[in-house]
């Protein structure tokens, strides 16, 4: 199967199943999608995300960045508000993968809330998303996939993947592409995507003490099968 999903109207839409995790273990299909703001789906876009089986979103936007209606999507596919900033907060390191680790030392509870609202998810598949699903929605995919057990590689890999895929959005919008911004600042500060990706999983450590046994079970259950 190919993880990477074709919903009409958004442009980097990602199955998180598929992946080798610990233990011999898979990561389930549908489980999980990640996703660049949903509020651009069509009619068919929509329909698309309930055949996957979407039945929980979980919207990581602040309030303020909710740009359309909900009119097309379906009934019986419930949203969960759970911002990962503050209204008016500023996104250290201007959006760039810099931001990971700062964000995961500084605000672990808030990270720890999406894993724990992820994990309580009524049956079905849930959706993860922000505005671009790059580097909010990045950073929550990139702590399941550690507490699924993925290897680093893999998880760098889908980290990396967004950028390429963002590209036709930016240019139907009339923006540059951001991506080209990204890699000047991080050619000005002498960092890698790769090295800001390993260090915040090095980081991942203390996230464990905001999490109770209960939901990191439920958390590799829902993501992961076999083994």
């Amino acid at each position: 199967m190919d993880r990477d999903l074709a919903w009409d109207g958004c442009h980097n839409v990602r199955d998180l199943g598929g992946l080798p995790a610990a233990g011999g273990r898979r990561t389930r299909w549908g489980a999980v999608v990640r996703s660049d703001t949903p509020d651009r789906l069509t009619e068919a876009g929509w329909a698309a995300a309930a055949a996957h089986g979407v039945r929980t979103i979980v919207d990581l936007r602040t309030p303020g960045e909710h740009r359309a209606g909900d009119g097309h999507r379906p009934a019986g596919m419930d949203v969960i508000d759970v911002p990962l900033h503050e209204p008016g907060e500023p996104h250290e390191h201007g959006g760039t993968p810099l931001y990971l680790r700062a964000f995961l030392e500084r605000h672990p509870e808030r990270c720890a809330r999406v894993l724990r609202t992820i994990a309580q998810a009524p049956p079905g598949g849930v959706l993860v998303h922000c505005v671009a699903g790059r580097d909010r929605t990045g950073l929550i995919t990139m702590l399941l996939l550690t507490l699924a057990g993925v290897g680093v590689p893999d998880i760098v890999a889908d980290y990396e993947r967004p950028a390429a895929r963002l590209r036709p959005l930016y240019a139907k919008l009339g923006q540059p592409d951001d991506d080209l911004r990204v890699q000047a600042y991080l050619a000005r500060t002498g960092a890698t995507a790769r090295e800001a990706v390993l260090a915040t999983l090095d980081g991942l450590h203390g996230l464990h003490t905001h999490l109770s046994a209960v939901d990191l079970t439920a958390l590799r259950e829902r993501l992961t099968a076999g083994g």
